[in-house]
């Protein structure tokens, strides 16, 4: 196995800024396993596929190529020879991804992709599953959080940031249904691996969490 570095958490948390800073360090792949989902339930939209078929879904993530361009800063994740890093951030994809990553055969097609791509390079995955599930046997495990009230804050000045004209309380909503339905569902809910450090990042910056995790990597690997 490479060597593998997890990074789980809920949206909002400030793992995905870190997961990038993180592999661009290490010289290491950066697994955006959130937005596979995501370019999964893209494709069953525009397929008129439902969300809860899961015959139908299986056979759509067999005939998909996902993969992702990281010669670039932030990474491209193309669909079929498309680059869909825009079109699977709408708010929309937010709720369609957390839907379909409950079905069983979209989690079996996606983990097994995920642990092809993690066969030959150093990664860092970031995702919600991936130290307790995708790659239980990791290196390095971590579990980043937030308090409710900074993860709104943060998604909302992301939204904003994107154009979009949206109000605080409707993101704290999406935030917390969101959450309800990851942490609520029977397959690979969301929550820390057994052995995985757990740091809040209500109070510190992305530089903060980004070097708390890169002195401690550094400190426990060997050779």
């Amino acid at each position: 196995m490479s060597n593998i570095i997890t990074i789980d958490g809920p949206a909002g948390s400030g793992k995905s800024t870190v997961s990038r800073l993180l592999a661009k360090r290490l010289n290491a792949v950066y697994l955006d396993t959130g937005a596979m989902y995501r370019a999964v339930a893209l494709a069953a939209k525009r397929r008129a596929i439902r969300l809860d078929n899961g015959g139908a879904l299986k056979n759509l993530c067999s005939s998909l190529d996902l993969f992702f361009d990281s010669s670039v800063d932030p990474p491209r994740l193309f669909l079929d020879k498309e680059d869909v890093t825009l079109a699977i951030r709408s708010p929309e994809m937010d709720m369609a991804a957390s839907d379909v990553s409950s079905v069983k055969e979209v989690r079996e097609a996606m983990t097994g992709l995920q642990r092809k791509m993690a066969e030959r390079s150093d990664v860092v995955a970031e995702g919600r599953d991936m130290g307790s599930v995708v790659f239980p046997l990791a290196r390095h495990k971590f579990f980043i959080t937030a308090s409710a009230m900074a993860r709104t804050e943060r998604r909302y000045n992301e939204r904003l940031a994107r154009g979009e004209s949206v109000s605080r309380d409707f993101v704290d909503s999406e935030l917390r249904k969101r959450d309800h339905q990851d942490q609520g569902r029977v397959l690979a809910p969301l929550r820390p691996a057994e052995d995985a450090i757990i740091i809040d990042t209500t109070d510190l910056s992305i530089g903060q969490v980004f070097e708390k995790i890169l002195s401690h990597v550094k400190s426990t690997t060997i050779g």
